[in-house]
């Protein structure tokens, strides 16, 4: 018998032997490559219920899927909002089951920071990529622990740093690139809120609450993306004007960041004031937006005239181009746009910023 038609036999028993297979033991066969992923939230809070839920709804590679929740009210209503089937809710306790769902392919942790590390280690171990939200967790030691679970289980992780998709942010970190408006001395930017909560996870110490982990990585994180370095020392002030409110975190944090260039970042973030703003000095002039991080729009303008409009003008669409970004390098198996270690790097620097604001002195990083 000829080569080819010892290939061609061989071949057509192959087929039919995977057949007989495919009835017999269909767990068997390796599943066909997905073009759009599900999702399960866990954690129905504000985040996940105005806007991550109704993000899925316009994503196009990725939709929501399942839900993780210990209100049985808040699965209830969701079950009917969105249709979901009974095997893709789950709770708290149950949870693991999630590792034999083939509906879910990504497992988005939107709990407070004091949760994260646990939750997406979790996530990890049941073989799902993981997507957590922003501050990554409350230690580095906490953040290494995520990083290495995911990568000792093959799946992949990304911080929800929605603003690394964001076009006008992209726009000024080419800027910076290019050195369209020289080299970088100074960096100036705000992000706070006033918060007139007192019982939120935001107020409470033991839950990663605190302007700074909360509001605080906006512009700690933005002063990093605008120089494209990593800060060498800081100095920080923290403070409260409600110190019935505040017991336990901080209400409002000062830092200053030096970097490797020279160049010098004044940062603020708060839970009692209304600010949202990045400007960026140069040799050559300046650029800024504000705001440079509201769900509605980041907008702003340079030195030179040129405006700067809204890129995405409407929540959640910031949201939606997050995930869609993230799934699609889950699908292509790329690098996703914000890993851990970006979380890291963050979470490094929010340390030294507490430890400067306890002693009142310059830290080095």
């Amino acid at each position: 018998m000829s080569t080819r038609r010892k290939f061609i036999k061989h071949s057509l028993g192959t087929m039919a032997a995977l057949a007989v297979t495919s009835d017999l033991f269909p767990h068997i066969l390796i599943p066909r490559k997905k073009d759009k992923l599900g999702v399960a939230l866990v954690g129905l809070g504000y985040y996940s219920t105005d806007l991550l839920a109704p993000a899925l709804q316009l994503t196009k590679n990725c939709y929501l899927a399942g839900v993780v929740t210990g209100s049985p009210d808040k699965a209830a209503a969701w079950k009917q909002k969105y249709s979901l089937p009974d095997k893709n809710i789950y709770n708290y306790q149950n949870m693991d089951g999630i590792a034999n769902n083939p509906d879910i392919d990504v497992v988005y942790i939107v709990l407070p920071p004091s949760m994260h590390a646990e939750y997406v280690i979790r996530a990890a171990k049941l073989g799902k990529h993981v997507w957590c939200e922003k501050p990554m967790a409350v230690t580095v030691n906490e953040c290494q622990s995520m990083i290495d679970a995911c990568k000792n289980n093959k799946v992949k992780l990304s911080i929800g740093y929605r603003l690394h998709h964001e076009p006008n942010t992209q726009k000024i970190i080419q800027f910076r690139k290019d050195k369209k408006y020289g080299n970088i001395s100074k960096v100036d930017v705000a992000a706070g809120y006033v918060d007139n909560r007192t019982t939120h996870w935001k107020q409470k110490k033991n839950l990663g609450g605190g302007s700074m982990y909360d509001m605080g990585v906006y512009p700690l994180n933005a002063t990093r993306y605008v120089t494209g370095e990593e800060p060498i020392a800081v100095t920080a002030q923290q403070s409260t004007n409600r110190p019935e409110i505040y017991t336990e975190v901080d209400e409002t944090m000062k830092f200053t960041l030096e970097f490797p260039s020279g160049a010098i970042a004044n940062c603020e973030t708060s839970f009692g004031k209304n600010m949202n703003s990045l400007e960026v000095t140069c040799s050559k002039g300046w650029y800024k937006l504000q705001p440079f991080s509201a769900y509605s729009g980041v907008q702003g303008e340079t030195s030179d005239g040129t405006k700067i409009p809204p890129a995405i003008t409407a929540a959640p669409h910031e949201q939606v181009r997050q995930m869609d970004d993230d799934a699609m390098a889950i699908i292509k198996n790329e690098a996703v746009m914000v890993p851990g270690e970006e979380g890291w790097k963050d979470i490094r620097v929010v340390e030294a910023i507490y430890r400067s604001a306890k002693s009142n002195k310059r830290v080095i990083i």
